[in-house]
């Protein structure tokens, strides 16, 4: 048998008290929801999650059980165990680590919820139910890394597992459930996009993660990993009896916790953060309280403080806190803290006897204060609405209600998500499904000499979906001659709307900017929309117009891009008055090198527009972006009375061309 790999240790973990905490407490609560670590790669959100399961003690369960059920506890057994159980049967019993199972990104639904099993089908004919990887992770861990690139549907049947603790499978004539507690993890990295903010509810708590700044923790980052790395089973035996000591924390918390109470004034309390924090529906309460009851339990506590729900909303609050994209997601410490000197004002009164003074108007604070910008920074103006925007090279991503980034395919390419009846013009023969449909007949079918007898209504065929990539790339002019206020804000929220739409149908955006004397790269091409659009709302203006230097590099940065994903499409969005005025070389004229550089772009085969912001003549000495337009092969539209909506109809007009 393969020894067991040595796990770095969670206590000898630096730094990151957050994260340690919030782990901690899903251990001792499974109920209160899992937790999503968000935060940049080698930030020890895997290492945690792995070294929280090590620190566990091992857990009993029924032997030959594939659900890891409890033999004492019969409310949380399988179908099976509690029969067993109320027939009198003495369930035999084994100790075993608690299971650490990874939910890979290319995980099928069967897979996660479990499907028929197809050997018992073929020998018996009868249908029986082969577990998944939600019953391997039952009282167990399970870990799903970048859990925002996760097929949504497979995040919806997972969160909802978490939340009601079984696993409901209805497929193929089966009907089964069965025990799905665990603590679930899921680790992203923002700037690979974002989850939905239905499915961020879901999680109970959520941390983020960052590097450490402090010298001296960075230098015992690097230290204790390489002593690991030399000799782990040494590193994991000086770190023992501080594992004791938490792993002795955590049970004895887990011990306390249903004798925990909490007040009916501090569950007010709860719930006027939760309405002063503007918070939609009622998970954030329910959560809160759990939380804080754990804290409490953690701490040695029978009873919930004020302090515990203050430490909660910490963790509860912040990733429940957009309502759209691009809204701030910290919690407002300000009005946190009136929301507490109130209801301490309020326990106060109460203990006099005396009837709560009235909010005096306007004591509250009524939102945020508007950002300071600097003189030479034009705040975007109001976003908008904008039309479903749709690549025209690819057409069959209609096929893909909701979604304009995946599509059906006709060409057997793609990963395969289910199977079907339908026979189309190019089979592709779905075999698990087949033997599926099949195993439970074999019984009485005449097989011959084949080991196994198959119908034509048995027969199921690949459904495959590929994802189709489109990428918009905006090159924005932010030289001198776009500072007018009115101009540039319509720009902006022109963008940032197109922007928020990006973010909704998971496109990828990239973001080139050119003033003074270069253009740069602001964003490289990403679904995390966020960075662009924190960039562009504090972009100032000013200097010179370099043209030249923003088309050659669009075009090195479209070249790139269009090696990676030859079959994707791509949108070049130029936003500019068109007064180039500064060259490539020194001897260079600017109109002269922008339309060599434009003849390139077209040569790579991309869609376009062109967007003049000049407010008087659609085409000056200084430049011409009519002929521009021309030799890029896109359309030009001139904006005399340059207004948001215009823009969007616009490239909405030219994306579904």
């Amino acid at each position: 048998m393969t020894p067991k790999r040595p796990v770095y240790p969670f206590a000898a973990l630096v730094g990151q008290e957050r994260l340690k905490q919030a782990l901690i407490l899903n251990a001792v609560n499974p109920l209160i929801g899992g937790v999503l670590i968000r935060g940049e790669k080698g930030t020890a959100k895997s290492t945690a999650a792995r070294g929280l399961a090590e620190l566990l003690p091992p857990m009993a369960v029924v032997a030959g059980c594939p659900f890891h059920c409890d033999p004492e506890v019969v409310e949380l057994m399988c179908d099976a165990c509690r029969k067993r159980h109320e027939q009198g049967e003495a369930l035999p019993r084994r100790d075993r680590p608690m299971p650490v199972v990874d939910l890979p990104l290319g995980t099928t639904e069967d897979r996660l919820l479990g499907t028929i099993d197809l050997e018992k089908a073929i020998k018996s004919g009868e249908k029986h139910f082969e577990p998944g990887l939600l019953a391997s992770a039952n009282r167990g861990i399970l870990y799903v890394d970048e859990v925002n690139l996760l097929d949504d549907h497979l995040v919806d049947v997972l969160l909802d597992a978490a939340a009601m603790g079984v696993n409901v499978v209805e497929r193929e004539g089966i009907s089964f459930t069965h025990p799905a507690r665990f603590i679930l993890v899921g680790t992203m990295n923002p700037e690979e996009g974002e989850l939905r903010p239905q499915l961020l509810d879901r999680f109970g708590l959520c941390v983020e993660v960052s590097g450490l700044q402090n010298l001296d923790a960075r230098m015992a980052v690097v230290e204790r990993r390489l002593a690991f790395e030399a000799d782990p089973e040494a590193f994991v035996a000086e770190w023992q009896g501080e594992q004791e000591v938490l792993r002795q924390d955590i049970l004895a918390a887990r011990e306390l916790l249903p004798r925990v109470r909490y007040s009916h004034d501090l569950l007010r309390l709860i719930t006027a953060i939760c309405v002063d924090q503007g918070v939609d529906g009622h998970r954030a309460d329910i959560f809160m309280l759990k939380v804080a009851q754990t804290l409490a339990a953690y701490a040695g506590r029978e009873e919930v403080t004020a302090a515990d729900i203050r430490q909660a909303a910490a963790l509860v609050l912040p990733h429940r806190l957009r309502r759209k994209p691009f809204s701030d997601t910290e919690m407002d410490e300000n009005r946190l803290e009136e929301t507490f000197k109130k209801h301490a004002a309020e326990m106060e009164q109460r203990r006099l006897n005396q009837p709560p003074s009235p909010q005096p108007a306007g004591a509250a604070p009524d939102g945020d204060e508007p950002a300071l910008v600097g003189e030479v920074t034009v705040a975007p103006g109001a976003t908008f609405p904008v039309r479903p925007l749709d690549l025209p090279h690819d057409r069959q991503a209609k096929k893909a209600p909701g979604s304009r980034t995946r599509a059906l395919s006709e060409d057997n390419t793609g990963r395969y998500v289910r199977p079907t009846l339908f026979r189309s013009d190019s089979p592709d023969l779905a075999l698990d499904a087949t033997l599926r449909a099949a195993a439970p007949y074999q019984a009485v079918r005449e097989r011959g000499n084949l080991a196994l007898a198959i119908r034509d209504p048995d027969l199921r065929y690949k459904v495959r979906e590929k994802r189709i990539g489109r990428h918009i790339l905006f090159v924005v002019d932010a030289s001198g001659s776009m500072g007018a206020a009115e101009r540039m804000a319509e720009t902006k929220a022109a963008i940032l709307s197109l922007l928020i739409d990006a973010y909704q149908k998971r496109e990828q955006v990239g973001l080139i900017v050119f003033r003074g004397f270069e253009a740069k790269v602001a964003l490289p091409f990403t679904h995390s929309v966020e960075m662009a659009q924190r960039y562009l709302t504090h972009l100032p203006t000013g200097g010179k117009t370099p043209l030249p230097h923003a088309l050659y590099l669009a075009h090195e940065v479209l070249k790139k891009a269009k090696l990676r994903h030859p079959r994707d499409a791509f949108l070049l969005v130029l936003i500019t008055d068109g007064r180039a005025n500064l060259s490539l070389g020194p001897a260079g004229a600017p109109m002269a090198e922008v339309k060599e550089l434009a003849g390139r772009l077209h040569g790579l085969g991309i869609n376009s527009l062109v967007l003049d912001t000049e407010r008087f003549a659609p085409c000056l000495d200084l430049g011409c972006l009519p002929e521009l337009s021309q030799i890029l092969g896109g359309r030009y539209h001139s904006m005399q009375s340059l207004r948001a909506p215009e823009v969007v109809a616009r490239i909405a007009a030219v994306l579904g061309a």
